[in-house]
């Protein structure tokens, strides 16, 4: 059953952060995940703000897991470490 990748972003200094958004498309793309949500309008009704809100799915939960904790993703990671303020969250979708 598909799983989701729920970040919730504000970016605190853009040209740095740019390093992130370079190369964090390699590990979505070789794990094949689909943008729901990215950036775009919204409103925060309950809890911290931020900024953007992405969603992104992934065929399963080992799969999102495996994204994240990939080299490739941990490499964009890094670039965008000190350079923003993320929470990041893995749910696993509703079955059939």
């Amino acid at each position: 059953m598909a799983a989701y990748w729920i970040a919730h972003v504000t970016v605190l200094d853009a040209a740095k952060y740019k390093g992130y958004t370079d190369i964090a498309p390699q590990a979505f793309n070789k794990y094949g995940a689909v943008f729901l949500a990215r950036g775009g309008a919204s409103e925060v009704l309950e809890g911290e703000s931020f900024e953007r809100h992405v969603v992104i799915r992934f065929r399963d939960m080992q799969t999102a897991l495996d994204c994240y904790h990939s080299p490739e993703y941990q490499a964009a990671k890094q670039k965008r470490d000190g350079h923003c303020r993320a929470q990041i969250t893995i749910v696993e979708g509703l079955g059939g």
